[in-house]
């Protein structure tokens, strides 16, 4: 830590240990982390409806990544390299499915597993 942080640090602790803080607005009060304002308004709908249905950005950066490596797979003409490839893509998926297992969304169901083809087809 800095010396500049340090002295922040401090300042706040002194600060906290006076009372100064007591009387803010909202004290006791849960944080609304639920802020979208750093989004785009004509973005705002999508992300709250891929919100509202468990989604991330995080989701769609794993299934962006998914995709490419398979992709990939399919153009590559080195057995070697696509070994490597689906050993990657192993990974990523592993990696998927363990995020959406977190939120208890079932993926190897097989009408999930239609609807999900029914989606990328459309989407490639």
């Amino acid at each position: 830590m800095t010396d500049f942080w340090r002295i922040v640090d401090e300042k706040i602790k002194q600060a906290y240990e006076e009372g100064e803080f007591n009387n803010l607005s909202g004290m006791g009060k849960p944080l609304n982390l639920d802020d979208d304002l750093g989004v785009p308004e004509n973005l705002r709908m999508a992300y709250r409806i891929l919100k509202n249905a468990g989604y991330t950005p995080e989701d769609s950066e794993i299934r962006k990544e998914i995709m490419t490596i398979e992709d990939l797979i399919k153009s590559s003409k080195k057995e070697e390299e696509r070994k490597l490839l689906m050993k990657d893509l192993s990974k990523k998926l592993l990696q998927y499915n363990a995020l959406l297992s977190k939120r208890r969304i079932k993926t190897n169901s097989s009408v999930f597993k239609r609807y999900q083809d029914k989606i990328e087809d459309r989407l490639t």
